[in-house]
């Protein structure tokens, strides 16, 4: 199978740019045969994948253990080795998600839209694959599958470049995923993996390889999503940072704020749907503020905040302006206390990433500004900001969230994955 012998072949090749070009010919080929794929046999295909990873397991994690070695060698994060870190369940969790991928209804093909014209012209707008989506990413090693499977179930194909620190488990799980392919008779070449960690691999997708690559999604820290965003060639489906807010408005009830915001923040604080900013309103502070900072620093977080909330509990620190802009990505939260509504939305405005915000609130007229108002991709209302996930909203998986202003905005699955095109049906009909 191509996905299996890719190392090898591309070992011969004579620089990067032809294995890469290689790559994105093997990719653009693959992307036209599953464009015309059943839903049946795509779906077979998915199911086979699913079980390949589970059959591979023991492979998988003995790859990511040897990455996840590495990477406490180098002295990486503990949020960066959580992200990396796969056990049996956190496996069969990938494989129960490229399953749910394989039983959602088929995005290709849909009829979007169909009008009759004077002329008697009918005309349906029709979704399809958007071709070949290209993913770069750093740690997760999970995002080699649910990509992956994501793009498949959209009839696309897919070239992933996986971070040096999760390269070898994104390559083990990459092989899987041939073989599931192969055995539904798929193109293996749908699912290719990026086989070198030299960063110059990343240039050469972000240049399109000469027309192979119709889009980019970057999943990884600032510093990659800011280089895709200035050197892409393509377009690209990107947020930069996760820099979550939960408000507890005056109309709050303060055990759901408590439960609420302790699930925001510390579920896992390594995901990008971690809220890292808690505003209270002033007109609860008496009643919300220190049973809330008292909550979270009781659970092990740390709280950086203003003079307010230092003073509801001496065991905060201050906070400085960088902080209500920091994606901490760990057991620390900023916090803020904030003359209502208006000047919460204008601090989430002012320092937030368009993202996912919540408000805690029983109050309906303030929950409806609020959802209103907020430029984020996803806000919430007396819910928990790690709600923002595609498996969550029912997509199976996401391949990333997306904060820009494209078509795909928030969690992007297989219906983002696709694109459209006119069906323009007539019985002779000419312009005059």
């Amino acid at each position: 199978m191509p996905v299996l012998n890719l190392k090898s072949d591309l070992a011969n090749a004579d620089d990067l740019g032809a294995q890469m070009a290689e790559i994105g010919r093997r990719a653009r080929a693959a992307a036209r045969q599953m464009a015309l794929a059943s839903a049946q046999t795509k779906d077979i295909a998915l199911r086979a994948i699913a079980e390949r990873i589970r059959a591979s397991g023991e492979a998988i994690l003995r790859e990511n253990a040897r990455d996840v070695a590495a990477a406490q060698a180098a002295g990486q994060t503990p949020a960066l080795i959580d992200r990396l870190t796969l056990d049996e369940a956190r496996l069969a969790g990938i494989a129960d998600a490229v399953e749910k991928i394989g039983a959602l209804p088929d995005p290709v093909g849909r009829q979007l839209a169909a009008f009759e014209r004077p002329n008697g012209l009918l005309i349906e707008r029709i979704a399809v694959p958007l071709g070949v989506v290209g993913v770069i990413f750093e740690s997760r090693p999970n995002v080699t599958a649910d990509a992956g499977a994501l793009c498949l179930k959209a009839g696309n194909a897919a070239i992933l470049r996986a971070g040096s620190d999760s390269h070898r488990t994104a390559l083990a799980i990459a092989r899987a995923m041939g073989e599931g392919l192969a055995e539904a008779g798929l193109p293996a070449d749908a699912i290719q993996i990026v086989p070198t960690r030299d960063r110059a691999a990343v240039g050469a997708m972000l240049s399109g390889l000469d027309g192979c690559i119709d889009v980019i999604v970057p999943r990884g820290g600032r510093g990659l999503v800011e280089r895709v965003q200035a050197e892409a060639r393509v377009p690209v489906f990107a947020h930069l940072d996760g820099i979550c807010h939960v408000y507890v408005a005056a109309g709050a009830d303060l055990d759901m704020a408590r439960t609420v915001l302790l699930n925001s923040k510390l579920r896992r604080v390594g995901v990008c749907g971690a809220a890292e900013t808690l505003l209270v309103d002033r007109a609860c502070a008496d009643t919300h503020l220190k049973a809330l900072v008292a909550a979270l620093l009781d659970a092990g977080c740390a709280v950086r905040g203003d003079e307010a909330v230092r003073a509801a509990d001496p065991r905060v620190t201050p906070a400085s302006e960088q902080d209500w802009r920091t994606e901490y990505l760990e057991a620390i939260i900023s916090a803020r206390v904030v003359d209502g509504l208006d000047a919460a939305i204008q601090h989430i405005e002012a320092n937030g990433s368009h993202h996912t915000d919540a408000i805690i609130t029983e109050d309906a007229a303030e929950a409806t500004r609020f959802l209103a108002e907020v430029d984020s991709a996803i806000v919430t209302h007396n819910a928990s900001t790690q709600f923002a996930d595609g498996g969550e909203f029912g997509f199976g998986a996401e391949i990333g969230i997306a904060t820009g202003r494209m078509h795909a905005r928030g969690p992007v699955g297989v219906e983002q994955l696709t694109t459209f095109k006119y069906r323009v049906h007539g019985n002779g009909q000419t312009r005059p």
